[in-house]
C-alpha cells in the first residue's frame, strides 16, 4: 500500500504570528489533518522561519523527540544542560524527555527543520531521568546514496523499538526493498519524482507498508526523509 499525502493534506501550525509556520505529517490528536499516529510514531511536524524567532519554554514527559535541522541554523536550551547549544545544518538532537524537561528553541530567520515525537513505552519512559544528546552531521556518513542517522551502526540510539532513520538522495532511479513487519514513512524534501509511477512533489509525505519494493524514479536531484518503524510494537504506545 502506498498513501500519499500532499501539504494541502497536513495539518498546519505557526508560532509568534506566523515567524515560524509548520506544516505536519503527522498532527497532534485533535489537529486537522488526514494522518493520526501511527506504530510508534507519535508526531511530526516541518518547521520554517520565516524571521528570527524563538519558541518559548515549554515542558515535555515521556517522549522520545528528535529535532533534525534540515536548512539554515537554530540554538537550543534546555532545565538540563542550562545552556544555549547552537545546532547546523544536518545536526541533530535527541531529547529523552523521561520523568519531564522544559526547552526552548530559536530558529534563525530561514532555517527549517524536522521535530519528530517517538514513543518508547511512556509508561517506563516516564520514570527515567530525562536526557539530552546532541550529534553534528560529520557523524553521519553518505554510502550509496543513503545517509544512515539512527539505527544499526549509528551514533544515535533510541529507546522506541525498532526504528530507523536515513536520508536518501539521487539523480535518476532507486529501487528499495521494504521489508513486511515495517511501515515506511517518507518526507519528499528537495525535487519532484515518481515512486511506483505515482507523481510525487517536495512536501509531500508518503505511507507505505505490504509492499515488496518501491521504485523511485527522477530526471534531477532529489532528496528523501525516511523512517522505518514496526507495523506492531511489543507495547502498548500512547495512542
Amino acid at each position: 500500500m502506498i498513501e500519499i499525502f500532499k501539504k494541502s493534506d497536513q495539518a498546519y501550525g505557526e508560532f509568534n504570528n506566523g515567524d515560524i509556520i509548520e506544516n505536519k505529517p503527522i498532527g497532534f490528536p485533535g489537529e486537522n489533518n488526514s494522518l493520526k499516529a501511527y506504530s510508534n510514531l507519535f508526531y511530526w511536524a516541518h518547521a520554517t522561519a520565516k524571521a528570527d524567532s524563538t519558541i518559548g519554554l515549554h515542558p515535555h514527559k515521556g517522549f522520545e523527540i528528535m529535532t533534525f535541522v534540515l536548512d539554515g541554523e537554530i540554538k537550543h536550551y534546555d532545565t538540563l544542560i542550562e545552556k544555549w547549544i547552537d545546532l547546523k545544518e544536518g545536526d541533530i538532537q535527541l531529547i529523552q524527555s523521561g520523568s519531564g524537561i522544559s526547552h526552548s528553541e530559536h530558529m534563525q530567520k530561514d532555517s527549517s527543520i524536522f521535530q519528530i515525537w517517538f514513543d518508547p513505552d511512556i509508561s517506563k519512559t516516564i520514570q527515567q531521568k530525562a536526557n539530552y544528546q546532541d550529534f553534528k552531521s560529520d557523524n553521519f556518513i553518505e554510502k550509496n546514496n543513503i545517509t544512515k542517522l539512527v539505527g544499526k551502526s549509528c551514533p544515535i540510539e533510541v529507546e522506541s523499538e525498532n526504528i530507523e532513520i536515513f536520508r536518501l538522495s539521487f539523480e535518476e532511479n532507486f529501487k528499495m526493498d521494504i521489508e513486511l513487519a515495517y511501515i515506511y514513512s517518507i518526507y519528499l524534501i528537495r525535487g519532484n519524482a515518481l515512486i511506483n509511477s505515482k507523481i510525487l512533489e517536495k512536501d509531500d509525505f508518503i505511507k507505505i507498508y505490504d509492499e515488496e519494493t518501491i521504485e523511485f524514479n527522477a530526471n534531477k536531484k532529489c532528496e528523501f526523509f525516511i523512517i522505518k518503524s514496526p507495523q506492531e510494537t511489543s507495547y502498548k504506545t500512547y495512542i
